[in-house]
């Protein structure tokens, strides 16, 4: 039986109908981003079929027909092997027996009935069209789907290009659990490979761009421009200063998400061509201008004297740059840039049907401490050794809450990590020669055209051609006969086509693209040894702009070009770092469960791979399918009635559905409502995205690990006129679920006001209760928490948003999909489209019986720790039956008296023990919170709580007067082999307690690769790019 909100989907809304053929991007036909999707019946697996037949013969043997044994026989002895379930959860039977039997429950469900409270539960069991699929048959069924995607030639452009992914890096990157399973580099001691190669992601940036300041990624290009726009805007202490210009031939998605930006900030964005508009009709209002490098025609503009009038006015020019073309062009910094910005994706990161991949930006020493997302800084450790951290994290949003300007928190970090690992691969001169023969044949490519009679409009380009087509024909036929070879090229209008060239380009898809104008391909040799070889001979690069500046001269880019030295290099900087193919990484709200290679697998398909954001529709059916699955079935599990997918954080879901409900209540005549009522202990980014949608922040006040409902009352009543929505976690922050959520919902809803259901929790909802069944109007998933996205080490992530139906109209739509009344959020119309795949398998592996029994199972493994640790820890938040929900918070506020021992302190000893620490000093300052998730063995829970009781007992020694408080194992932890294999050892323990502090770890060991990192000093002393030569000599 469908539940109330699935079912509903076959009623559609206005918004999820007409999905299969939409006006064009470009002239590519793409589907819609909320897609009609009818939900099949319940197609009931063959391990469906085993499960029912097992608890058939275990629950009532005596009711079967004894006519009837040998279809139950049958069906048991065709059951695959190779169920999900058993390996995605953690425990045994036998384990989950016995956790039950410490914390006094017999049966899993009475356990759930104590934690969960009985007026959210939901009255029938979760149901989506289909699932519980073995793994070698939901890869069959995905090849199915995939294999609807036509994989043509795209020579599309507009942002996104094919690339060739070193077979090195996709192996040992992309595909690699020791990468994409790490956690956000929190945790310097035991991150600096990751760290590593993110500043040199950011030397590759800072080197291309001319600029000295670069952060670690960010979402897309789109929302690097928004960033963009935020900083200049804050830039200027005139409140006036709000006009931002963009030219007109940016990319037009980037033109997209820059206006839905600017709407939250009061910006007036004026669109026009920077060559004959007039900046004085602005004056001192202009806080900056955008322009493309190349533009999105391929036109290479001067922009010089744009930079001089606008400084004149006091704005800032920033540069949407083409990171490859920059290898051969000047730097934007050169020019005047203040600040760059782009996608780094053609530096080795496939297309993925429009993500992910790591935006950029840099910008000066001035605007620093502006800088969005996150950076990467050089510091030194406790033995004075260099290390790397996370840098100015007083400027993320988790720490400036309503008062940041900026909501990113999930970027890139997995893509960025490719992408320097290309640049490190291929080296400057590696790089500069792609650069050259990209250009070389779009100069043949320009040549052999011209002979056919069309014209190319533009005389400046670095790998895009504009192109008019001859009068005896048109640009409908030049299409028609790309088609038929199965190449795409942009469409522009009824006589222009654009055509752009990658890395990928092989002479004879240069010669068809010649024949496809109707030129001579014959004639391409000759044409190729004639043409200028380099771009800094070619006529094509106006006079000045050919890049004069060396890249990539740091010795990390100059030395691992073999591929064996490429493999070790990857493998070094791996083993530095811990991920879940170590140990687990119990962190409270971050949710880091198993990432399934099954779910993985397809990511790297060509079918899903290589595929152009904006190749027309009925080139990606399977996609269309995919997507029209996904989106019903997390319908179904949040309870509401639409989804859309193309939020690429979580961050970016709370500002896309904050959208939908201002939006909403402007289309009611309640634009006036303002006021977002915040609890205190939210995540640092629903605030941050509250005041990015243009709402202003009221804090509610928590008590004893609830919210405080008279406070809310009041301050709803307080604010009715203006009252726009309320943000509520839950479970909550604390670790619980609380009882009084229906009536906080009901308490906003009765003073004029929507409801916002944070998703970061809803690893502990799924298929026991839903936002839309305690009546919430619109939540925001975490894929990389709940539904199975790998972290990858700071990103990628997929915040898709949920919502009930009147809120469906206000969804994002995006240029690529035609007239939409909301604009995009993110730069593709589909977001991270290409790792959908893996949410998608994680649903359908496991299905709505194997997700409510997840959510069991780690809302039973939080409880068992709790237990297990209780005697030695004060466990600060429960329900009246002591029950938490899927993590808890330890106190440990009180060894700060004791025994002078803090958090941060405990979390450094727990790495000496080979684990990543729980998240520290949140929601509740000095305490650490545990998640386990539920795919964590007993025996690893068992190892964790061992950890922490004898760090208990260490902190005891402390508090006897054992160990000195200046002087201990914890406040000298990490330990690393270098310190205690050093000849002085002078400190008050041995070196086997500092090392070995449990026997088990004789046999598994995760040592940090530095001491405890100075992170005042690598503020006072910023570096965000690679170290000089000569700290390395």
């Amino acid at each position: 039986m469908l539940s109330r909100s699935a079912a509903s989907k076959t009623q559609s809304i206005a918004r999820l109908s007409g999905a299969m053929s939409r006006p064009v991007f470009g002239g590519a036909m793409v589907m819609h981003a909320a897609l009609l999707h009818t939900l099949k019946p319940r197609q009931t697996s063959a391990a469906a079929v085993a499960e029912t037949s097992s608890a058939a013969a275990t629950s009532g043997a005596s009711s079967v027909s004894t006519t009837e044994p040998s279809a139950v026989a049958t069906q048991k002895a065709f059951a695959p092997l190779d169920t999900f379930l058993r390996r995605h959860v953690g425990p045994r039977d036998s384990d989950i027996e016995a956790m039950l039997k410490v914390l006094g429950f017999k049966s899993m469900d009475e356990m759930i009935r104590a934690a969960v409270p009985d007026s959210i539960r939901l009255p029938e069991p979760l149901a989506i069209a289909d699932g519980e699929y073995p793994e070698r048959e939901l890869l069959a069924k995905l090849k199915a789907i995939a294999s609807r995607n036509k994989v043509y030639r795209s020579f599309i452009g507009t942002g996104y290009t094919d690339t060739v992914v070193p077979g090195v890096i996709l192996r040992n990157v992309l595909e690699n659990p020791g990468w994409y399973t790490q956690y956000t580099p929190y945790q310097p001691e035991i991150s600096q490979g990751r760290l590593e190669s993110l500043l040199n992601f950011q030397t590759v940036i800072s080197d291309l761009t001319g600029l000295p300041a670069a952060n670690a990624s960010l979402l897309d290009e789109g929302t690097a421009a928004g960033e963009a726009l935020v900083v200049c805007l804050n830039s200027s202490r005139k409140k006036n200063r709000n006009v931002f210009f963009a030219d007109e031939n940016c990319h037009p998605q980037t033109l997209a998400v820059l206006k839905t930006r600017a709407e939250g900030f009061g910006a007036e964005v004026i669109v026009g061509d920077y060559k004959t508009f007039d900046f004085s009709t602005v004056g001192d209002r202009l806080a900056g201008a955008l322009v493309s490098y190349p533009d999105t025609y391929g036109t290479i503009g001067d922009y010089r004297t744009l930079a001089n009038t606008v400084h004149e006015l006091g704005g800032q020019v920033v540069v949407a740059a083409d990171l490859m073309a920059l290898a051969v062009l000047q730097a934007p910094a050169e020019f005047g840039a203040d600040i760059a910005i782009g996608n780094s994706q053609r530096f080795g990161v496939p297309l993925g049907y429009g993500g992910p991949h790591a935006a950029f930006f840099a910008t000066t020493a001035a605007n620093q401490r502006r800088v969005p997302g996150r950076i990467i800084g050089v510091s030194r450790d406790a033995d004075g050794n260099r290390a790397y951290r996370l840098a100015l994290q007083t400027r993320e949003q988790h720490i400036r809450r309503e008062k940041a300007s900026s909501n990113i928190c999930t970027a890139q970090a997995l893509l960025a990590n490719m992408s320097a690992m290309y640049a490190v691969y291929h080296g400057p001169e590696g790089i500069k020669a792609i650069a050259d023969r990209i250009h070389r044949f779009a100069q043949v490519l320009a040549a052999g055209v011209a002979r056919a009679g069309h014209t190319v409009e533009n005389a400046s380009y670095f790998d895009t051609l504009r192109i008019r087509v001859a009068a005896s024909t048109t640009a409908e036929e030049i299409h028609a006969r790309a088609n038929e070879r199965q190449i795409n090229l942009r469409h522009i209008d009824a006589a222009t086509v654009a055509v752009t060239l990658d890395e990928a380009v092989t002479r004879d898809e240069l010669a068809q693209l010649i024949e496809i104008f109707g030129g001579n391909s014959g004639e391409i040799d000759t044409a190729a040894g004639s043409v200028a070889a380099t771009a800094s001979e070619s006529s094509a690069i106006p006079s000045g702009l050919a890049r004069q500046s060396a890249i990539l001269t740091h010795p990390v880019f100059n030395r691992y070009h073999s591929e064996t030295e490429m493999l070790r290099y990857i493998t070094q900087l791996q083993g530095k770092d811990l991920s879940l193919a170590n140990a687990m990484i119990p962190l409270g709200s971050c949710t880091m469960k198993l990432n399934a290679t099954t779910e993985l697998i397809p990511i790297t398909w060509p079918e899903f791979s290589q595929m152009h954001p904006f190749a027309p529709a009925d080139q990606a059916q399977g996609y269309a399918q995919m997507i029209g699955d996904l989106e019903a079935d997390l319908a179904a599990i949040t309870g509401m009635d639409a989804t859309t997918v193309q939020p690429n954080s979580g961050a970016q879901g709370e500002y896309a559905g904050l959208r939908a409900i201002r939006a909403y209540q402007a289309s009611r005549g309640e634009a006036h409502r303002d006021v977002c009522l915040v609890p205190e202990s939210a995540h640092g980014t629903n605030p941050a995205s509250a005041v990015m949608a243009g709402l202003r922040v009221v804090i509610v006040r928590c008590s004893g690990g609830n919210l405080d409902l008279a406070d809310l009352e009041a301050k709803a009543a307080k604010h009715a006129d203006r009252l726009a929505a309320v943000m509520i976690t839950y479970p909550s922050t604390y670790g619980v679920f609380e009882h009084g959520v229906v009536r906080a919902i009901d308490i906003v809803h009765a003073h004029g006001g929507q409801v916002y259901m944070d998703g970061a929790n809803m690893n502990a909802q799924v298929g026991l209760t839903s936002p839309g069944h305690m009546g919430a109007d619109v939540c925001h998933l975490n894929n990389h928490k709940t539904l199975a996205i790998p972290h990858g080490g700071g990103g990628p992530g997929v915040g898709p948003i949920c919502v009930k139906a009147h809120l469906a109209p206000f969804l994002p739509g995006h240029p690529a999909l035609g007239a939409t009344t909301q604009g995009p959020v993110s730069a593709a119309p589909y977001g991270s489209a290409g790792v959908l795949p893996v949410t998608w398998a994680y649903v359908k592996l496991l299905g709505a019986h194997g997700m409510t029994q997840a959510s069991k199972a780690a809302i039973l493994n939080a409880n068992y720790m709790a237990a297990r640790l209780r005697d030695h820890y004060s466990v600060l938040f429960a329900n009246e039956h002591g029950m938490c929900a899927h993590e808890f918070i330890l106190d440990t506020r009180v060894f700060a008296k004791s025994a002078d021992v803090h958090a941060i302190d405990i979390a450094k000893r727990l790495q000496d023990y080979g684990f990543h620490p729980p998240t520290m000093s949140w929601p509740v300052p000095n305490t650490i919170m545990v998640e386990p998730t539920e795919s964590e063995s007993k025996e690893e829970m068992d190892r964790f709580c061992d950890a922490l009781i004898a760090i208990r007992n260490e902190i005891r020694e402390i508090e006897d007067g054992a160990q000195p408080r200046d002087n201990n194992l914890l406040v000298n932890a990490p330990h690393t082999i270098a310190s205690v294999s050093a000849d002085n050892w002078s400190r008050p323990y041995s070196r086997e307690r500092a090392a070995y502090p449990l026997p088990t770890l004789r046999d598994r060991k995760f040592w940090p690769s530095v001491s405890r990192v100075d992170d005042a000093y690598g503020d006072l002393n910023l570096i965000c790019s690679c170290p000089p030569i000569e700290n390395y000599e």
